[in-house]
């Protein structure tokens, strides 16, 4: 597969595009004024603990407290080792290889009172591993790991563990073995996973690499013995540095850069980490910009459109609710050549191939439900999950996706680290404030009617300037030519109405003449 990464720069806003096959499927913005946390360290004071949910509320710092759940308070008892869809997700592994500890095993593992781990006031270190969302707070572990180049360093674990993308037997105990024999020997020295970038890891670069790690937990350490709670410890590498220690290996044909003050920082950064990839670097130096060239924006402009388009003529409808994310596969205009069954089954599997693509773009996390077409054969519904489910396996974020059920439902999870796309680059329309609709011309107008049949009934204004958006007084002057006539007469006002760009298409104001007081509200009515 032909994967290449673009990173376009400016001093207000860094993306990140990661191209597999030519194909955009992963877009990362980052922001001074909305900069990430997934991975930041701090020392945090335990604001309160509530028993009765098994969590506790941390303050470190931010506009809303923390969340800790007892399961971050404990090493993981996982039979497998972590993968690297749990090394990173998207802004430094740190993260990752708290999520790898603690991911996938809470159901099986006795979890701690918190009330007897947590006391209220008490200074306690812990890492981000969840953005705020919406009206939460981020969450945080106490399982904190650090992560470089090839290992992941987890103070308080005890393993040395090895990605399971890693697959051959031989290689993964060769590394386990060198990892093992050069970490400190130290009582409670903590824990390792090996990445699965590290398969030609070298000694030498594994012991600088386990120097490095080490010395800078020993140096957070002291940081939070002298500093006073809520503090921040250790801030997560930049997006750009993220990127290159995360993803950036042999299997990445070129890496191209339109900043040279980037390129600068990703040349530096790969002479510490790994001077071989060097000559995949490239700056962008044509007039046409980067994203331009490979024409990205059309296709991030189209990630906030709910329609997606199937090569084949069907397509996908994708809602995001407050409790979950639908998406809907729609045939379309394709109606096939061969029977329907067939027609439906090649539909499915080209929109499992789109939804796994479209979950990694949109960066949408949380609960999913997938309503494809029905189909009546089980071994064709087995064939869209299988089709699912591989193309879910290129995700970095921890997926499950479950069996199709009678109704042509899937459900499936994704890992949420951070608000989607969506959430993070848009805000709620106020004109619909979220739904998507608004008023229709007539609807607006028997509103307004209203209003002024009860402002006519209370005597208090003889002379009213109604103001409504241009659409609706021209759907009064095409449709109803005749309806102030009619109102003036069974009120007994004098009515004008002008059109205003400025008001929202289901909006209307009424304006008491000829002072020009605004009495819409006095009189307004559903």
């Amino acid at each position: 597969m032909k994967r290449e990464i673009l990173i376009s720069g400016t001093a207000r806003e860094t993306r990140v595009a990661i191209l597999e096959d030519d194909r955009l499927v992963e877009l990362l913005v980052d922001r001074p004024d909305a900069r990430r946390m997934v991975g930041d360290i701090y020392l945090g004071t335990v604001e309160a603990v509530l028993p009765g949910i098994q969590a506790a509320f941390v303050n470190i710092g931010a506009e809303k407290s923390a969340f800790l759940h007892a399961s971050d308070l404990i090493e993981a008892e996982d039979e497998d080792e972590p993968s690297d869809h749990d090394d990173d997700n998207g802004n430094g592994g740190g993260s990752g290889g708290a999520g790898g500890a603690n991911g996938g095993t809470r159901s099986r593992r006795r979890l701690p009172n918190i009330a007897d781990e947590l006391k209220r006031g008490e200074a306690r270190i812990v890492q981000v591993i969840k953005e705020p969302i919406g009206t939460k707070g981020p969450r945080v572990t106490a399982q904190i790991s650090l992560a470089g180049r090839f290992l992941v360093y987890m103070p308080f674990a005890s393993k040395v563990g090895v990605s399971r993308k890693i697959e051959n037997r031989e290689q993964r105990a060769k590394l386990r073995d060198m990892v093992s024999k050069l970490v400190p020997k130290d009582p409670g020295a903590g824990g390792w996973i090996i990445r699965t970038v590290a398969e030609d890891l070298t000694e030498q670069s594994c012991k600088r690499e386990i120097e490095h790690l080490y010395g800078l937990w020993k140096k957070i350490k002291r940081k939070a013995g002298s500093v006073r709670a809520p503090a921040l410890l250790q801030r997560e590498t930049s997006l750009t540095r993220g990127i290159i220690r995360d993803l950036f290996s042999d299997k990445v044909d070129s890496l191209l850069v339109d900043s040279k003050v980037l390129h600068t920082e990703v040349v530096q950064y790969l002479k510490q980490i790994d001077p071989d990839l060097l000559e995949r670097v490239k700056l962008h130096q044509s007039e046409t910009a980067l994203f331009d060239e490979y024409d990205i924006e059309a296709e991030i402009r189209s990630l906030f459109k709910p329609r997606v388009e199937l090569p084949t003529g069907g397509y996908l409808i994708i809602q995001p609710t407050e409790a979950l994310t639908s998406i809907d596969v729609n045939t379309g205009r394709y109606t096939g050549k061969k029977d329907p069954e067939s027609t439906i089954l090649k539909t499915n599997v080209e929109a499992a191939r789109e939804v796994a693509r479209q979950l990694r773009l949109r960066d949408i996390g949380g609960i999913i439900v997938v309503d494809f077409i029905d189909m009546e054969s089980r071994s064709n519904r087995d064939k869209v999950l299988q089709e699912l489910r591989t193309h879910l396996g290129h995700d970095r974020a921890r997926t499950k996706a479950f069996a199709v059920s009678e109704l042509g439902l899937i459900e499936m999870t994704r890992q949420r680290v951070r608000p989607s796309l969506w959430q993070s680059m848009t805000a709620e329309c106020p004109t619909c404030h979220g739904t998507g609709r608004v008023f229709r011309p007539e609807v607006v107008v028997r509103r307004m009617e209203r209003s002024l049949k009860r402002a006519g009934a209370e005597h208090k204004e003889r002379q009213l300037a109604v103001r409504l958006h241009p659409e609706v007084a021209l759907y009064l002057v095409e449709q109803e030519p005749n309806f102030l006539r009619q109102l003036e007469r069974q009120t007994g006002l004098e009515l004008e109405v002008r059109d205003d760009p400025m008001m929202r298409l289901d909006e209307f104001r009424m304006m008491a003449k000829p002072a020009g007081r605004d009495v819409t509200e006095q009189y307004a009515v559903a």
